[in-house]
């Protein structure tokens, strides 16, 4: 008896509704990227281990989907090593290419490859997809598409500004009103590292508050505590678990706090020009939320973090990303700074589809079927058929000479409003049977009156 087949877990089939969503989706955020003066790029599904893995920090790096060698990739493993089956030291001999874990680094690995090519400032979007070895759950997969925007070559904040305007835009236009756009800075969580006497444990400081709204406060000191940072220095945290007011309010009590911090207090002072900026411009839907204990693990922010949530839908981020001044520093090209944004297609297909706020449109069928009632009947349909399309129109042909009501059948599960009914009759006056799907109503038209009235609502 044959294996029943399957597909690993963390990946999912597609049926021709969900892409088309997808699709729309996607058509929406390329559209905005365009808008906004960003071109588009592709990269490889897989790059080599190197470039992949130290950028992540060590929980991404054991996310990291790697790759085989080819061939008889054990023949080279020295017998001692295989015997100690340490997998960490045995991956390096075996496995020197990996799927690809996001499209920033692999950007970046662009950039200081085509260097010479570039103009800089060089704005680029993404559409492609990532993979991660992760724990399958809701809005979470291990094969799911990132839709990148990124400026590389250029300091000044009005990037930053540009991408809060770019996440609003966004979901505006995909009827997503009311989203929450945090935002902090990595100077910001380094000046209280510093303040609080735990600069040599920034990173899982960052680490352990970013996971405040999964775990708590409890959590989030127990897991600082296992990492080594002093329960004095906890102690000093205390006030960030307790931050609210506004903006303004906020980033007073912050600039307090952290006057003793040099990089502290550049970091509350980008915030107030972005956000200042912002409250200057307005917003058409979103929320802009300064969140202090905002922190995303990834290694390679260095200035302004952005984290967006969707209103009543517990999902988890459905946008993320920064600043990474030195991110093409580890390829070996100096001084480029960047900054970019990241929209999760994944999680925004389901919060659209828990909302319901797909338009009818998006999956809308073929408008009109053409029954087969012969190869000559067919023939001339074909001609009709080819009109149509030239007009736009969505338009098939029953590929087979099957009975009527098969026929109908299939038309009405397809959704499909209109078939068309061409015999000997249609034929010879040269005019066509349109048949509403819906009502039931058939009238007999010339081709001219069959286009004007499929090309109607």
């Amino acid at each position: 008896m044959a294996q029943k087949p399957g597909i690993p877990k963390g990946t999912r089939d597609f049926s021709p509704e969900e892409v088309a969503k997808r699709n729309y989706i996607i058509s929406v955020i390329r559209n905005q990227f365009e808008l906004f003066g960003f071109r588009p790029i592709e990269t490889p599904s897989f790059e080599n281990s190197s470039t992949l893995m130290g950028k992540y920090g060590e929980e991404g790096d054991r996310l990291i989907f790697k790759i085989l060698n080819s061939g008889d990739f054990l023949k080279k493993v020295d017998d001692k090593l295989y015997a100690e089956k340490d997998s960490v030291k045995l991956t390096g001999k075996i496995s020197e290419k990996a799927l690809r874990y996001d499209l920033t680094v692999p950007f970046a690995r662009y950039v200081v490859q085509h260097q010479n090519e570039i103009d800089f400032p060089f704005k680029r979007y993404q559409i492609q997809p990532v993979w991660r070895a992760d724990r399958p759950q809701k809005g979470r997969f291990r094969e799911f598409y990132q839709c990148d925007a990124d400026v590389v070559g250029s300091g000044s904040l009005w990037q930053e500004v540009e991408f809060v305007q770019l996440y609003d835009t966004v979901f505006t236009a995909l009827g997503l009103r009311g989203v929450t756009i945090k935002m902090n800075n990595r100077k910001i969580l380094s000046g209280i590292a510093e303040v609080i006497g735990a600069k040599d444990k920034l990173i899982d400081f960052t680490v352990a508050l970013d996971k405040l709204d999964k775990i708590g406060e409890e959590g989030v000191k127990k897991e600082m505590q296992e990492k080594g940072i002093a329960p004095e220095a906890i102690a000093k945290v205390q006030p960030l678990f307790e931050f609210n007011g506004d903006t303004t309010e906020k980033l007073d009590r912050l600039a307090t706090l952290l006057q003793t911090s040099e990089e502290g207090t550049k970091g509350v002072e980008e915030l107030r020009f972005i956000c200042g900026s912002i409250t200057g411009t307005g917003l058409q839907s979103a929320i802009l939320d300064m969140d202090v204990t905002l922190a995303r693990g990834l290694n390679y922010y260095t200035g302004a973090i952005f984290e967006v949530s969707a209103p009543g839908v517990a999902m988890g981020s459905i946008g993320g990303g920064g600043r990474y001044d030195d991110l093409t520093g580890i390829f070996g090209l100096q001084g480029i700074s960047g900054v970019g944004i990241s929209f999760g297609l994944d999680r925004i297909y389901l919060v659209l589809e828990e909302l319901g706020l797909f338009p009818e449109t998006v999956t809308a069928t073929s408008r009109v079927l053409f029954i087969n009632f012969g190869e000559e009947e067919a023939f001339y349909s074909i001609k009709a058929l080819q009109m149509l399309r030239k007009q736009g129109i969505k338009a098939e042909l029953y590929p087979d000479n099957a009975k009527m009501k098969k026929q109908m059948q299939y038309a009405d599960k397809r959704g499909i409003p209109f078939t068309v009914l061409v015999g000997e009759e249609e034929m010879q006056k040269e005019h066509y049977t349109l048949k509403n799907m819906q009502t039931g109503e058939q009238l007999a038209v010339s081709l001219d009156a069959l286009i004007e009235r499929l090309s109607g609502a």
